[in-house]
């Protein structure tokens, strides 16, 4: 597909809609409290994460929906920072990280009584399919997934929005998995997000400027999936360009489990969600004219 040069970020990009938000320029930043593994396989404090997130002020709460057996081989190596974690066998440690189908459809229905979206990762063609019959707003794609054309092509057919983060793929690799959308005719159900596969990632290797980037280069929406332990950079983000942030939150830092150390306490949380609400009002709009603030001023220094 033909890319744009030219496409600053408040330009008019589809917007899409994932429950009752648009979500897109001229929105609300769409933020994704990102629960994923660190309620530790407990449904109880899965329940607590959604109750945080809630209080919190994000958009949404999202899950992660595997089978330890489908997802890795036997004896599977982990990544460093989860042998960090005292994990060397990827297929046990995702063992300890699982809930069950019905725990996950319990949680939807806890999230619908409580109003905040439920989104969900699916890993595999079938998690996919339960996460569609459940009738969630939307697929959010991991980052290894966007080079995974069957799950990329099956969350294209469900005609769902596709949240997909970008982490470790080239330029080339994005190029080919919008092609997909946009040969599909789905293009307007897409949103990409900005993200470093390094957990946590240092402050210096963020390379937010990829968000705007991204937003010249495709006309969909760009965000960012912030694997940063900071509570700064969600707003950094916000005037890079991006209209979706997703953020990992936990209960407890100290938590064993793998994504716990990187990942922002309730505190943090809403302070990292206080500075994008700031960073919003601050970035303002892009047409320069005369404001309210500014009559006084320009009338006694122009006398």
């Amino acid at each position: 597909m033909q890319r744009s040069r030219i496409r600053p970020y408040w330009s008019s990009s589809p917007k899409v809609c994932i429950g009752d938000r648009s979500v897109g320029p001229g929105e609300p930043t769409y933020i994704i409290a990102e629960a994923g593994v660190n309620h530790n396989g407990k449904f109880d404090l899965a329940i607590k994460l959604v109750e945080l997130a809630k209080r919190a002020g994000a958009d949404a709460v999202k899950f992660q929906v595997f089978t330890a057996e489908n997802l890795v081989i036997s004896n599977a190596p982990t990544a460093n920072y989860q042998k960090e974690q005292g994990h060397n066998d990827q297929r046990d440690m995702l063992r300890q990280l699982e809930l069950t189908r019905q725990e996950f459809i319990d949680l939807s229905h806890y999230c619908r009584e409580v109003r905040i979206e439920f989104l969900a990762t699916p890993f595999s063609v079938s998690d996919l399919e339960f996460l569609v019959e459940m009738d969630v707003s939307a697929i959010k794609l991991a980052s290894p997934d966007l080079v995974n054309y069957p799950l990329l092509e099956r969350a294209i057919s469900s005609k769902l929005p596709v949240i997909a983060s970008s982490g470790a793929c080239t330029l080339d690799e994005i190029d080919a998995a919008v092609d997909c959308f946009a040969n599909r005719g789905a293009l307007s159900r897409l949103i990409l997000l900005h993200c470093i596969s390094s957990y946590p990632t240092p402050l210096d290797q963020a390379n937010l400027s990829v968000i705007g980037n991204l937003a010249n280069r495709y006309p969909v929406p760009a965000g960012f999936s912030d694997h940063t332990a900071e509570t700064l950079t969600g707003a950094l983000a916000v005037s890079a360009g991006a209209t979706v942030l997703e953020k990992h939150f936990t209960l407890d830092r100290t938590m064993p489990g793998p994504d716990h150390r990187f990942s922002l306490e309730e505190d943090q949380l809403k302070q990292y969600i206080t500075m994008v609400r700031e960073a919003e009002a601050a970035m303002g709009n892009p047409l320069r004219k005369l404001l309210e603030c500014e009559y006084e001023v320009r009338q006694v220094s122009r006398g």
